[in-house]
């Protein structure tokens, strides 16, 4: 993963609704209309925060009819798992 993908993710994550969005999504595939049944905010304020996690990578979209279900992007949170993984306060030789 390169590090413009781990920051399109980093600032779509940088959204506390965005964040317990992905958490809901960690439990399997949701409709538009649970996820918002969750939040104090507007169907056009979801539409909102839901596009930034998909142009993000981190959230996929299946329509069926007028719903829109989605789901996490297991591949794209595993490589930024991955990525963050590697990022380390190593100690400097000679110390």
């Amino acid at each position: 993963m390169n590090t413009i993908d781990v920051a399109l993710i980093c600032k779509a994550l940088g959204d506390s609704n965005r964040l317990q969005i992905v958490q809901m999504l960690s439990d399997g595939e949701k409709c538009a209309c649970k996820l918002q049944e969750q939040f104090a905010i507007t169907q056009p304020t979801l539409s909102h925060h839901m596009r930034i996690l998909c142009e993000s990578g981190l959230v996929n979209v299946r329509k069926e009819g007028k719903w829109s279900h989605y789901s996490l992007n297991c591949e794209t949170l595993v490589a930024f798992q991955q990525f963050i993984a590697s990022v380390s306060c190593g100690k400097k030789k000679g110390r």
